[in-house]
């Protein structure tokens, strides 16, 4: 248990590859799984044992505390600080310094869904007497990310930037353990970045840098793909999560919606609150936001429907993203990464990327 150690997640992102769903709501207040994609991660902050969380917020910055007070529902304390203007990974770590009190802290990224043993972190972190440890993830293609390689001994040698010949399949994933003394070294006030300055500093200072490595569960949710991908991942249990609103399956139907008995929803979908679908609809792995409506016949695949959005009869998206209280009209056809911004209305017929029509 972590009851020794306290937890900061930096949520103060615009998150801007994710329009136009973040116009109205903060990336980690999302609705993923059927909650805010936070509780997700809060959930697994407290599995380990963790009571007390910093939230470093900056957009949006009202909606964390609305939504979830004083942590006492989740069974943690919640503290929340606000920078005024964005400071980086290391600058959002210092703004919080002053309201730690343990040596050893972790600190996450508020867009990434991880299923890491948090305790096997700081074990890491404790028994490599590390200044920082770094949760580091194996993934089959690192091109698309830096690397971070390490020696046999589990202390990190470098930080390198994307390459398409890179040395190791070792990535950053997010989360650290940070000793409290190198927090106080972070300059304050400024923008700063952990990747780029704070832990190359930290090597070249001769301190020690460990890597935790492991195959765990790991995705950055900070595109339409991940986050529909992630959420679809939650449902149907293959990412952990102790903050699903229902059991895991092939769908999490919230209350108030009405789904036609002929309707097929499955592949992990999340269908919300007040949402209602229309006979011989078909919404596969994707995440229908409170209110929205999709009419009869219509197909949703792999797609985001913002909140109190109509998808019409015989319409057809797939890889798309729908802003709140738009209108796809009947028979549209929308795909390969589309986005629809709110309250925009396109007429029946309007839009369609088949040939043959």
């Amino acid at each position: 248990m972590l009851d020794d150690v306290e937890a900061v997640v930096l949520v103060g992102g615009k998150g801007t590859r994710l329009r136009p769903l973040t116009l109205s709501a903060p990336k980690p207040m999302l609705p993923t799984a059927g909650v805010p994609f936070l509780a997700h991660l809060l959930s697994r902050i407290r599995a380990a044992g963790v009571r007390r969380v910093v939230l470093g917020t900056s957009y949006l910055a009202e909606t964390f505390e609305e939504h979830f007070g004083d942590g006492g529902k989740l069974g943690l304390d919640l503290t929340y600080v606000v920078e005024t203007e964005p400071l980086g990974t290391g600058g959002g770590i210092a703004n919080v310094a002053e309201y730690l009190t343990t040596d050893d802290v972790l600190i996450f990224n508020g867009d990434v869904l991880c299923g890491t043993d948090l305790g096997a972190v700081v074990e890491t972190h404790r028994r490599t007497a590390a200044d920082v440890t770094l949760h580091l993830v194996r993934v089959q293609d690192p091109r698309a990310y830096g690397c971070v390689p390490t020696d046999p001994d589990g202390r990190v040698t470098a930080f390198l930037e994307k390459t398409e010949d890179p040395p190791t399949d070792q990535i950053n994933a997010g989360c650290y353990v940070f000793k409290r003394s190198v927090i106080d070294s972070i300059p304050r006030g400024r923008v700063v970045s952990v990747e780029r300055e704070t832990f190359p500093e930290l090597l070249e200072s001769g301190a020690r840098v460990s890597g935790h490595v492991d195959n765990a569960y790991w995705r950055d949710m900070g595109t339409p793909g991940d986050l529909v991908h992630g959420s679809a991942d939650l449902v149907r249990g293959v990412a952990p999560s102790a903050a699903l609103p229902g059991p895991t399956g092939e769908s999490i139907v919230m209350e108030g919606a009405t789904v036609a008995p002929d309707a097929f929803v499955f592949g992990g979908s999340t269908i919300g609150r007040g949402v209602t679908i229309g006979a011989g609809a078909k919404i596969e792995s994707s995440m229908i936001f409170d209110g929205a409506v999709i009419a009869p016949g219509a197909i949703v695949e792999e797609s985001v429907v913002g909140a109190g959005a109509r998808i019409e009869e015989a319409a057809h998206i797939r890889d798309t993203v729908i802003g709140d209280r738009a209108v796809v009209g009947a028979h549209c056809e929308l795909k390969g990464g589309a986005r629809v911004w709110p309250d925009v209305v396109l007429p029946p017929h309007g839009v369609r990327f088949s040939a043959d029509v």
